[in-house]
């Protein structure tokens, strides 16, 4: 049963931060289960992939659309580059140290939140 309350409060968060800012699996979600949830670097990045196979931005994607926010042209590319960019990488992933996982995934959060604090 914790484990659901936890995983629920997981969902809605990235859920809420994913439509608000496109952001979750990799930023919310994979912390997330490794810190509250005891997975490795390695389960984490599997159970976000998981997950986001299913349509999860679907409604936000409606309202987004609704307004004229949406670029099709370029969802669609990133879509495709996404495919193929998750199978390779999650290849890449499962051969790799889990250290060497942690600390590429460490410098990457720390590279986006310094570029987002100091960046325009």
């Amino acid at each position: 049963m914790y484990e659901w309350i936890i995983l629920l409060i997981i969902g809605l968060a990235a859920g809420i931060l994913g439509g608000m800012m496109g952001v979750g699996g990799g930023i919310i979600v994979i912390p997330a289960l490794m810190f509250f949830l005891g997975l490795s670097q390695k389960e984490a990045n599997a159970t976000s992939v998981a997950f986001m196979l299913a349509p999860t931005g679907l409604l936000a994607f409606i309202n987004y659309y609704k307004e004229g926010l949406v670029n099709i042209k370029y969802a669609a590319i990133l879509a495709l580059a996404f495919f193929f960019g998750a199978y390779f990488g999650s290849m890449w992933a499962i051969k790799m140290p889990i250290d060497t996982l942690k600390k590429i995934f460490g410098i990457l959060l720390l590279f986006v939140g310094i570029k987002l604090i100091l960046g325009k």
